[in-house]
Formats: C-alpha cells, sequence, structure tokens
C-alpha cells in the first residue's frame, strides 16, 4: 500500500472560552467496567477550559443574563457569587473574557488551591467562615447582599444564584445531556452524579428523560448530606459529615434539584472512603487524575451497575482534576487526622 502523501489538515478553531466549554470526552473506566460486566463511562468535565464541569453553568447563567439585557460583552458589569470555588472559577474567567468582573464569595474552608486559582485569575475573592444556610453570613447569602448593595448603587450587577438560577440546569439540558446521548449513541441505561447545586442532574435527567423515559437517573450523595433522604423519604435529614467540596452539604433541596425531582429515580449514598478508593484507584492504575467528587460518583455508577446487572451502560460526571485538592485528598496528614485511608504512593 502507498504512502499516503503529506496534506496539511485543517484545524478545528473554536471562539475564544466559551467555545472550548463542552464536547468532553467520555473515558471508559477499564477496572470499574471489569469489575462489574457494565460499561462504566465517565465524563471528562475535568478537561474543560477552566477545569471543571462548573465552566458549563458558568458560561450558562452569564449567557442567561446577557439574553435578557442585565449584561453586555464589554460594557461594564459585575457578576457576584457564592460557591465552594469551582462555579466561582468558571464564571471568573466567563466574566474576564466578556469584560465584567467578578467577585467570589468562599468559606474559607475550601482546598488552598481552589483559592490560589481565584486569585490567580483575578477574581476579587472574599473570604468567609463556615455558617449554616440561615446565617446572613452564609456564603451564599453573603454574595446575595453584596449584590443587592451594588445594584442599590447603580451597579450592573447580577448575582449569579448557582443553585436557584434554572439557566444553571438549563445549560446540562442543552449541552451536556445531549453530548452524553451523542456519544452513547443512545445506548445508555443510567446515568448517576452527586449534587451541589442539582444543575448536572437536573439537566442532563432531563435530557436523557426526553430521548428514552427509560433511563434511570440516580443522584449520587456523600454522607454529610440530606438530599439522599430527600429522594428515599421526601425529608431533607442528614447524617454523617464528608470532607467533599461543593457537595455534601445540603440541608435544603436547591431549585435547580427540586425543578428536575420528577426526573430521579432513586438516590446512592456513598461513603468518603469508598469514594476515596475510587480517587486513588482511578489514578494510580488508570492515570486519571480526579478530585472527591468524582470519587463519590464513580463509586455510585458501580453501585448501580452492580444493582442492574452486566451487560448495562452507566454513565457518570469526572467533575474536575485532583490538582485541585493536592493540600487535603492527597496529603498524608489531613488524611489521618480524619481517619480515612491514604493513598499507597504516599504512604
Amino acid at each position: 500500500m502507498s504512502a499516503q502523501p503529506n496534506t496539511p489538515t485543517r484545524m478545528h478553531v473554536v471562539d475564544g472560552f466559551a467555545g472550548a466549554v463542552g464536547h468532553t470526552p467520555l473515558i471508559r473506566l477499564r477496572r470499574a467496567s471489569a469489575a462489574t460486566g457494565c460499561e462504566i463511562l465517565g465524563k471528562a468535565e475535568f478537561m474543560q477550559p477552566g477545569g471543571s464541569v462548573k465552566d458549563r453553568a458558568g458560561l450558562g447563567i452569564i449567557e442567561d443574563a446577557e439574553r435578557r439585557g442585565q449584561l453586555t460583552p464589554g460594557e461594564p458589569g459585575i457578576v457576584v457569587e457564592g460557591t465552594a470555588g469551582n462555579t466561582g472559577i468558571g464564571l471568573t474567567l466567563v466574566a474576564n473574557a466578556r469584560g465584567y468582573k467578578a467577585i467570589i464569595v468562599v468559606p474559607r474552608t475550601q482546598s488552598r488551591e481552589k483559592l490560589d486559582f481565584l486569585r490567580m485569575i483575578g477574581a476579587d475573592l472574599r473570604l468567609v467562615d463556615p455558617k449554616p444556610l440561615r446565617d446572613p453570613g452564609h456564603y451564599v447569602n453573603f454574595s446575595r447582599a453584596i449584590a443587592e448593595d451594588l445594584a442599590a448603587k447603580g451597579e450592573r450587577v447580577i448575582w449569579a444564584n448557582q443553585f436557584g438560577n434554572l439557566a444553571n440546569a438549563a445549560a446540562h439540558e442543552a449541552t451536556t445531556g445531549i453530548e452524553i446521548w451523542e456519544q452513547t449513541g443512545g445506548r445508555i441505561d443510567a446515568f448517576t452524579c452527586a449534587c451541589g447545586t442539582g444543575g448536572t442532574l437536573a439537566g442532563v435527567g432531563r435530557a436523557l428523560k426526553a430521548r428514552d423515559p427509560k433511563v434511570r437517573i440516580v443522584l449520587a450523595d456523600p454522607m454529610g448530606s440530606g438530599l439522599y433522604s430527600w429522594i428515599k423519604t421526601g425529608e431533607v435529614k442528614a447524617e454523617g459529615n464528608s470532607i467533599t467540596e461543593g457537595i455534601g452539604q445540603a440541608t435544603a433541596a436547591p431549585g435547580n434539584l427540586e425543578h428536575g425531582r420528577d426526573y430521579i429515580d432513586d438516590a446512592v449514598q456513598v461513603t468518603d472512603p469508598v469514594a476515596l478508593e475510587q480517587v486513588f484507584d482511578l489514578q494510580q492504575h488508570e492515570g486519571i487524575s480526579v478530585g472527591g467528587s468524582a470519587g463519590v460518583n464513580v463509586a455510585a455508577a458501580i453501585a448501580v451497575a452492580r444493582q442492574m446487572g452486566p451487560g448495562h451502560t452507566i454513565v457518570t460526571i469526572l467533575c474536575d482534576g485532583g490538582a485541585r485538592y493536592q493540600s487535603k485528598l492527597f496529603n498524608p496528614e489531613f488524611l489521618r487526622e480524619k481517619g480515612l485511608p491514604v493513598p499507597p504512593w504516599l504512604a
């Protein structure tokens, strides 16, 4: 067979940050698949330009505000949000690309890596002490107060409100869910992921159920969160605690999740040791470095696969990369202090 001529190929070029968001690959998780006899696939959201699944929500929320005339690209505007970190990163990067300022309120207990990254990309970072949701000092309430104060002063500002802003779930319905359907060729039996805002689960659930009502949508919940109980009993009741960030804090069902309740079939509860087993296993044996939320998701996908039996396809979300949690998940002192397993290569 003759050699092919060396002809130039046209590169796939996207338009700026917004054009780079989405279209992440599905990765077959070999060990989880082999252990269950199912195809367990992880959507590689750690490959987003801002490093997490929250880039989709950040872009969707800001584009929705622009459609409503609340912000105009290239003109002064302010985006305010309270976040565990990743949504703040996505919002700040989109704001930078559009010419806005971002004020991001974060509990000071979040990983040092996320806080440093927010400062690095130019967010006006405001750290607050952890407070219960009913307290005015809670990071969500604090961010809303900042936005209201700026609006009263005549600033063009939006409070992103990722928990209640339905543009969050809409972004996943329009992108993530459709991508998963197309990437699997419609051969998907279940989807599972953890919830902070509920936007990913609700949006993907709506998109998949619209195409095949038989697809099972399963909420993955760490200890310390009341959403497992909410799905099972209708009551938000938390037990235990978790070191995961951005999930595992729910004392009420967020608005995005409430609007997606009809699409959720079941829930699975995952402990920190079980989640960390998946985090460490993926890194050591498959070269995939992810954070704690992805560990919860993969553990839940394995549990769902075992419930359904061999031969099924289960998709989950690999939310962000492990480097954002180096000082916690990959810190032997931190893990031992919490009574949690240490990855063997660090022990």
